[in-house]
């Protein structure tokens, strides 16, 4: 009922038009530069079908564009995305499942950030969930650490970052 795949050239096409028929917004181009990264082994992309129709996604970063993860040679969950008719079907958790795997197996560990207002709130508990704890640099923006008494936006980058060890 789920598959779970790697990505190839022949999907740039499909991904492009399935992620923008549901509004979630992914240029062509973005869609054509992670297949290419993919080519360079900087990125993996693991793709999600659901009875045959593609599902949904998600990308591991060899090198994260968080500074702790990328001294520290933490490879990132990123760009985790499932459609919307198809969400609370297991589709993200085997995702997420294939994903661990492949990091845990070549890296020893993972890291993933994750925004902090309602729309990520399932995600929040289910990362949560499989045991990831917060890698105790508080709350960034851009990838910056939050200073304390600053004002900052609410938007997709406000994360919190957590890791998860095999």
């Amino acid at each position: 009922m789920i598959e779970i795949r790697r990505m190839t050239s022949d999907d740039i096409d499909m991904v492009y038009r399935v992620f923008n028929e549901f509004e979630i917004r992914k240029p062509r181009d973005y869609v054509a530069r992670c297949w290419d990264e993919n080519e360079r082994d900087i990125r993996t992309t693991l793709l999600a079908f659901y009875d045959g129709a593609f599902a949904g996604s998600l990308h591991l970063l060899v090198t994260s564009h968080y500074p702790p993860f990328t001294e520290q040679g933490i490879p990132e969950i990123n760009d985790f995305n499932v459609i919307p008719p198809l969400r609370k079907k297991g589709i993200g958790s085997t995702l997420m499942e294939a994903v661990e795997q492949l990091a845990l197996d070549r890296y020893g560990i993972v890291g993933i950030g994750v925004g902090l207002y309602d729309s990520y709130g399932s995600a929040q508990r289910m990362y949560v969930k499989r045991g990831y704890i917060p890698d105790g640099r508080g709350v960034m923006y851009n990838q910056q650490p939050v200073v304390p008494g600053s004002e900052v936006r609410a938007d997709d980058d406000l994360n919190l970052y957590f890791t998860k060890q095999s």
